[in-house]
């Protein structure tokens, strides 16, 4: 048996609906625009003076100068000038990944991928010697000096053991050690090369020959 809907009862509920709380997309305001554009213009007239006049002869006091801000107003964005320079330290450790990730698509056997790996991130280091230097010098990619790099550096190591671990299974790579030790020796190895190479203006200035002698290094202490 059919209940009739009374007719006010309808005209409720459409009410309602026509009522009903719209979802707005919320954008950034002004505000908050203004301030990342402030914070982008810091690292990058930063990164500017540490690639012309070297990490140590620049001063916070050389950045605010350029912008026209006050010291108070650099010090809202960021603590010191260390800081400001963990962005690119992220964006580091986000660049090994996606190579990482580039060569677990290849089908290449290990030796191959950590080579081409280790040489490719070597010559990025190279192009641009004075920026990776600041980086080293203020710990920007040193996970217990700059914590706000530890996900990220995360990332790249989980991914540095899947290569091995494919590796492994190949019998390619010794099972005598664990997965975790063996990435963890790796990427300390290539950022100690990196750091080295980077302050020691008296040496060999090619990183790609440090980096491709300490992979063969590597790959001979991890053969079965």
């Amino acid at each position: 048996m059919e209940v009739a809907v009374p007719q006010r009862g309808r005209k409720r509920r459409k009410l309602m609906k026509r009522n009903a709380p719209v979802q707005i997309q919320e954008f950034p305001g002004l505000r908050e625009r203004k301030k990342a554009r402030l914070r982008q213009q810091i690292i990058d007239t930063a990164i500017r003076l540490f690639r012309k006049q070297g990490y140590e002869r620049t001063r916070v006091d050389d950045i605010v100068k350029i912008l026209e801000i006050s010291q108070p107003t650099f010090f809202r964005y960021f603590p010191s000038k260390d800081a400001v320079l963990r962005d690119v330290g992220k964006l580091g450790f986000e660049c090994i990944a996606e190579h990482l990730k580039s060569e677990l698509s290849t089908k290449a056997d290990t030796a191959e991928r950590l080579q081409r790996l280790y040489h490719a991130l070597a010559l990025e280091v190279e192009a641009d010697r004075p920026l990776w230097k600041a980086v080293v010098l203020s710990g920007a990619m040193d996970p217990v000096r700059s914590p706000e790099v530890r996900a990220v550096e995360g990332v790249a190591v989980s991914l540095l053991q899947e290569i091995l671990a494919q590796g492994q299974k190949r019998g390619e790579i010794t099972n005598a050690f664990p997965l975790v030790h063996l990435a963890e020796f790796m990427e300390a190895l290539y950022h100690t090369v990196v750091r080295q190479w980077t302050v020691d203006l008296t040496g060999p200035h090619k990183l790609t020959e440090r980096v491709d002698s300490a992979i063969e290094f590597f790959l001979r202490g991890v053969k079965p």
